[in-house]
């Protein structure tokens, strides 16, 4: 079996790439599941999957992120990685379903949990917004601010890899990939073109592919009044090659295999080589 990947929210599930891509468990919210069914059900998870890598984004409510690490605490299990991603709803959901890809490739799972901090340098998130005056994860200077009460204003917003904030209509330019990718569009309660037929062609796209706006994207960029997108690899074969890539190294606290300078399943970082050897 594939190690399980799971998420906090049924919206971050985008549909598989093909017939092979395993889908992903749910761990729902105290309010939704009481503990005792939480702890039960991740149980079964790890034996049946081995080890489960629970990806949840940094926005998750405090009482959620606790019953993640109450049920693990509980289970006192070592082959269950809660990896907190610090990336928009749409990108997060992409970066899932690029784990879900690679759960099923010759990766043992702590290079696979791992992969999550490779993976996310490589995708660009962002959204179209018509106000920031909300808008506090990405920074914004006061005269953007002040233009934004200005009646018909739009705003190009990028959060992941770097921040940027451009004023649509100045000819300014987000900084796009350097490498092929595909672009994810989820539409809020706004309606444009600028993203089709500015941001796609300047970024080179391979393609646009459309889905619906995870529930939390308009808390997250501080409107309803918005589009959300993401830019990313979208071939296994080219994220295979990106993961395999990369030097593998053993955690020294668990002992599982990493790649990166940090294990995904106890957070570990990577001891130096002149670090190990002189406490060997």
């Amino acid at each position: 079996m594939p190690t399980a990947i799971a998420v906090t929210s049924a919206d971050l599930v985008l549909p598989p790439t093909d017939h092979q891509t395993p889908t992903a468990a749910l761990l729902p919210s105290p309010d939704a599941q009481p503990l005792d069914a939480a702890v039960a059900d991740m149980q079964v998870m790890v034996e049946q999957h081995g080890y489960v890598i629970a990806l949840y984004p940094a926005s998750l409510p405090a009482p959620h992120e606790r019953r993640l690490h109450t049920v693990r605490s509980v289970l006192e299990s070592d082959r269950i990685a809660l990896l907190k991603l610090d990336l928009p709803p749409l990108g997060v959901a992409v970066l899932v379903r690029q784990l879900r890809q690679l759960s099923i490739c010759d990766f043992s799972p702590g290079v696979v949990a791992s992969a999550a901090r490779l993976l996310s340098h490589y995708i660009y998130a962002g959204a179209l917004l018509t106000t920031v005056t909300r808008l506090d994860r990405v920074p914004v200077s006061l005269k953007s601010h002040a233009k934004s009460w200005v009646p018909g204003s739009q705003f190009g917003v990028l959060a992941n890899p770097a921040p940027q904030l451009i004023r649509i209509g100045t000819g300014e330019q987000l900084a796009g990939p350097e490498f092929g990718t595909q672009l994810m569009l989820a539409r809020g309660q706004l309606t444009s073109d600028w993203v089709t037929e500015s941001l796609a062609p300047a970024w080179r796209v391979q393609g646009v592919v459309e889905s619906a706006l995870p529930a939390d994207s308009p808390k997250w960029w501080g409107t309803a009044k918005m589009m959300e997108f993401a830019a990313f690899l979208p071939d296994i074969s080219v994220l295979y090659q990106l993961v395999a890539s990369v030097r593998r190294e053993v955690c020294s606290w668990c002992g599982i295999d990493l790649i990166g300078d940090r294990c995904g399943f106890c957070s570990a970082p990577l001891v130096p080589p002149e670090l190990s050897q002189g406490t060997a």
